[in-house]
């Protein structure tokens, strides 16, 4: 298990989220099967990140605490969910955000979107982190998700392509 999985992992603990939905992405493996693991954690995978941004909704609506796990290439994918769901009802979300096409990317098709997840974020008013090391992300979790509470909005933590490879 790389540190940075259990650094993710062990902020998402210390946040109480209890419901998790999520989009396949190779850095995020390890995160998801420790998640699925745990008894305390509902995880229910989605086929489309904006599919995860309802189930999230719902899942809030009925008391859970949620956090999505994505890959950026999904947060445009995910916007009009987010604009007329997350947005228009104030629904704290939590969005964990595989950040891909940025710096050591050995994936062409991948950069477009890095270079465009930090404009989008801003653009829609995301508020967002980025924790440079493994122990930075587990207080990160947490900053995310009660600013996330406290404005009734979605709130990402990105993780770099160094911060996966640091660990």
């Amino acid at each position: 298990m790389t540190k940075s999985s259990a650094a993710v992992y062990s902020g998402l603990k210390r946040a109480k989220i209890d419901f998790v939905t999520s989009v396949p992405c190779v850095n995020l493996k390890e995160l998801l099967s420790l998640l699925e693991s745990d008894h305390d954690i509902t995880c229910i995978p989605a086929t489309r990140e904006e599919e995860g941004i309802g189930l999230c909704a719902g899942a809030y609506l009925g008391g859970k605490r949620p956090a999505i796990l994505m890959q950026n290439s999904g947060l445009g994918n995910s916007i009009n969910a987010l604009a007329s769901l997350d947005f228009l009802y104030r629904i704290p979300l939590l969005m964990i955000i595989s950040h891909r096409g940025v710096e050591g990317e050995n994936i062409v098709a991948q950069v477009p979107m890095g270079q465009l997840t930090e404009p989008l974020l801003n653009t829609l008013g995301i508020r967002w982190l980025r924790p440079g090391a493994p122990e930075e992300a587990k207080w990160a979790m947490a900053e995310a998700w009660n600013l996330a509470r406290s404005e009734g909005r979605p709130v990402a933590v990105l993780l770099d392509i160094s911060f996966w490879r640091g660990a």
